[in-house]
């Protein structure tokens, strides 16, 4: 079982992105709409790019459920580090550990599931058995 990880170190995968004065509200910190995004940022890097993608051809992975607590404001200018983590590896379902933070300061957490969909007949499709021997060795 994961270490729960105070700071973005407990996360092996890492992403960046940049705050923009847009994000921000009337109360002058970045909107909470905002930090799904930067979730996004930190999955799509993770499963969708490099020599190796997770998703199966003819798949994409649409999430199923989000589960987000917000605990910092964010202020603009700047620009935040998104942790990732593999929690679980289902039969056709990722669930992973997110946090945003910047400047070292936890701002939100989040456990997301995924579950991979065939895109032609829009239903689940089990992994296959290399992304999920490649997920589960990403797990934190």
């Amino acid at each position: 079982m994961p270490v729960d990880p105070c700071g973005i170190e407990g996360f092996p995968i890492q992403s960046t992105d940049k705050l923009r004065y847009c994000d921000c509200d009337p109360q002058g910190h970045i909107n909470n709409s905002v930090f799904s995004t930067f979730l996004e940022t930190g999955r799509t890097e993770f499963l969708y790019t490099g020599s190796h993608p997770f998703v199966d051809k003819g798949c994409g992975l649409v999430i199923a459920r989000l589960e987000m607590d917000f605990i910092a404001e964010l202020h603009w200018p700047g620009s935040v580090v998104i942790g990732s983590r593999v929690l679980k590896v289902g039969n056709s379902s990722i669930t992973l550990d997110q946090a945003v933070f910047q400047d070292d300061v936890l701002a939100a957490r989040a456990k997301t599931v995924l579950v991979q969909m065939d895109q032609a007949i829009r239903k689940p499709r089990p992994l296959s058995e290399q992304a999920r021997e490649r997920l589960t060795a990403s797990k934190g």
